[in-house]
């Protein structure tokens, strides 16, 4: 590492944050197969905390791939194709692992700030899902399996891509010529496969008032500025 570059700490810790925003900081990391109701369940939870009050932000794996983490093809009008090449990431093991190492950067900042940071992203390597989670305290990271199986996913197929897999378009896909690899201990295990989204959102929040990490609804009340415990 450079002898020029220097932690800096803040001014406003990460507890005064949290009192501010009346719960806790955390990443949930939804993990699991192409069309397993990821994006799903994370936004319905998203709106649920949101009615709360608490205040959280979703990073979907499609989003991001528009800025953050673009495909070269995306970055090469722009800024030439040098620097796409060097910066813009694909699908390849290399390139998923960036991936998944820059939205863990941006969660534990979001998680930092005393808020709930919710990511959707097949991240199918458990290596790095295991390298954001030691990035974080102990509590910090909640693995969550949405587990569906690849049969209903292909049925569903919102985006037609097991359609263009099964056509020969498109290799190296999750869970067919690619492996994925299911959490071994996540935080909570979702049944995607049997359960209705909803059903499945409202296990996320009952796990997050469990933890401690949202007060629990009947001992909260409205405010203008959201839920406050009483």
């Amino acid at each position: 590492m450079s002898n020029n570059i220097t932690w800096h700490e803040h001014k406003i810790s990460r507890a005064e944050r949290e009192k501010l925003n009346g719960h806790k900081g955390c990443v949930i990391w939804f993990t699991g197969l192409s069309a397993s109701g990821k994006s799903t369940v994370a936004n319905l939870v998203e709106q649920k905390l949101y009615q709360r009050g608490v205040r959280s932000y979703l990073l979907d794996g499609d989003n991001v791939r528009f800025g953050l983490n673009a495909a070269p093809d995306t970055l090469k009008e722009r800024h030439g194709a040098e620097f796409a090449n060097r910066f813009g990431l694909g699908f390849s093991a290399e390139d998923r692992e960036e991936n998944i190492r820059r939205i863990g950067a941006v969660s534990k900042l979001f998680c930092e700030a005393g808020m709930i940071a919710l990511t959707a992203f097949i991240s199918p390597y458990r290596r790095d899902r295991d390298a954001i989670r030691a990035t974080l305290d102990e509590g910090d990271f909640m693995e969550i399996f949405v587990d569906t199986p690849i049969e209903i996913c292909e049925q569903r197929d919102p985006k037609g891509l097991y359609k263009k897999v099964r056509a020969g378009e498109i290799k190296g896909f999750t869970g067919i010529d690619d492996p994925y690899e299911a959490p071994v201990q996540p935080e909570l295990h979702l049944d995607g496969g049997n359960k209705d989204a909803d059903t499945l959102a409202e296990e996320v929040i009952s796990h997050l008032e469990n933890a401690g990490v949202i007060p629990a609804a009947d001992r909260c009340q409205d405010t203008r500025e959201g839920m406050v415990e009483v």
